[in-house]
Formats: C-alpha cells, sequence, structure tokens
C-alpha cells in the first residue's frame, strides 16, 4: 500500500508540475527579425501617447485582408497608445485613392467609410483600382452624406495636397517599400511573417515603448 501511495503522490505531482508549470518567456525581440529602426519620428505626435501608424493603400489586396485582423486589434489598444493610417502615395494608381482618404479624412468621413472602400474595391468590384476619377470617388462618398461637389473640392484642395505631400515624405524617410507597413513610434518598422505575427511584434514594441515612458 505504502509503494501505491508513493507512486501515486509521483504522479500528483508530475500532472501539477506539467499543468501550473510558468509559461516559456517569449522570445527577446530582435532587431532584423522582429523589426527595423528608423529615425522617421512620430507621424502626429501627442504627449504622454505611444504612436502606431499603418502605411496602407486602398488598392492593396493585402491591406484589404490585413484590415479584418487590424481593426479589433486596434479597438483593444491601450489608451495611451494612437493609431493614424497613412495613405501610401507611391505615384500612379496610389496617388487618386491616397487623395480620397484624405479628402474623406478631412471632411470627417474617413472611418465611416474605409472598409467600404476596401470592399468596393476588392471584393464587389464596384470601384476599379486604378482609373479612379473625382466625379466617380464623389458619387461614391455621397453614400456618407457628402454632396458630390463638396468632395471634388477637397479632392482638389490645398489641404488635401500638402496633407499628400506629407504623407509621401513620412513613407520615403521610414523608408516603406511596400503595403501594409506599421510602424511603433517612429522608431519601428514591424516586421513579421503574417499578419498575426505582425500585430503580435508590434504589441512587443508597443510595451517597450510605454515602459520607456514611464
Amino acid at each position: 500500500m505504502k509503494a501505491v501511495a508513493r507512486l501515486l503522490l509521483a504522479c500528483a505531482a508530475l500532472v501539477s508540475a506539467t499543468v501550473f508549470a510558468a509559461p516559456s518567456p517569449s522570445p527577446a525581440l530582435q532587431e532584423g527579425v522582429h523589426y527595423e529602426r528608423t529615425a522617421v519620428g512620430p507621424y502626429a505626435p501627442q504627449a504622454g501617447k505611444v504612436e502606431v501608424v499603418e502605411v496602407f493603400g486602398y488598392t492593396c489586396g493585402h491591406c484589404a485582408r490585413f484590415e479584418n485582423v487590424l481593426h479589433p486589434w486596434v479597438q483593444r489598444l491601450p489608451a495611451d497608445v494612437t493609431f493614424t493610417p497613412v495613405p501610401a502615395a507611391f505615384g500612379g494608381y496610389w496617388d487618386p485613392w491616397a487623395r480620397a482618404y484624405l479628402a474623406a479624412r478631412q471632411l470627417g468621413v474617413d472611418k465611416a467609410s474605409h472598409q467600404a472602400v476596401f470592399n468596393a474595391i476588392h471584393v464587389s468590384r464596384s470601384l476599379p483600382a486604378s482609373g479612379i476619377t473625382p466625379s466617380a470617388l464623389a458619387g461614391f462618398y455621397q453614400a456618407y452624406g457628402v454632396k458630390p461637389t463638396v468632395f471634388e473640392a477637397a479632392l482638389r484642395s490645398e489641404k488635401t495636397e500638402q496633407e499628400l505631400q506629407r504623407a509621401r515624405q513620412y513613407a520615403i524617410n521610414a523608408q516603406v517599400t511596400g503595403t501594409p507597413t506599421l510602424i511603433v513610434n517612429g522608431k519601428y518598422r514591424v516586421l513579421g511573417d503574417s499578419f498575426e505575427q505582425m500585430l503580435r511584434n508590434a504589441d512587443a514594441l508597443i510595451a517597450r515603448e510605454r515602459r520607456s515612458s514611464h
């Protein structure tokens, strides 16, 4: 009986160690593996806030798919972390859509229309990725309460042009070569072999920045 009791105690100890052992620590962040350094600085700095920028393009199929996992992630960010989409202005067919986003932001309909634009280009294909006209854009955004004449005026405004050049220069300075790209606090360009891995690495870099600011 004593031998059986000792055996049962040994098994219980083994199960307890298996169930309650502390999880293995995550691998430390490695430059060149999880991120690359950039000295671009924050796009829209706010005191006491950690900034996450996404450089995106409406015409980019990867960005359209990324949005499905990015949006819930953004909703869970801590209160001291800001998220700023920056449209990629790489020239050619990228620029009209970058202008469209900036005009929509200027008019306060960017958040309401963001997913719908991706869907119109990549799902329903009711809008073309290239060759989009100002009148077609104005017609689309009319569904968000913006008069076509008002939207076209915003597209052509000096403010939109200035913001387009600012977005273009930011991507150049950050050495962005593709989309989607996440940049944490203007210091780290996030790497990852999958969207989920990118977001895990971004979480770790955000945590690093939050610790350094306290």
